[in-house]
């Protein structure tokens, strides 16, 4: 378990490295207007797994 989880961190940072790189070059506009709509994606997926929750069944 121990060496699946120190996997799974190290491809995570590694994925924050690529993606921070990636927003280091684009535009300020870009990289904002991008992150507002991952956050909009965040919100309803938060949005559709409380309902789910609620009716005791799953959102998907």
């Amino acid at each position: 378990m121990g060496v699946r989880l120190m996997l799974f961190l190290v491809a995570a940072l590694l994925l924050l490295g690529v993606v921070l790189g990636t927003v280091a070059h684009a535009p300020l506009t870009v990289a904002v207007a991008v992150g507002a709509v991952i956050a909009v994606w965040l919100g309803v997926f938060a949005l559709r797994e409380h309902q789910g929750r609620d009716r005791g069944t799953s959102a998907h």
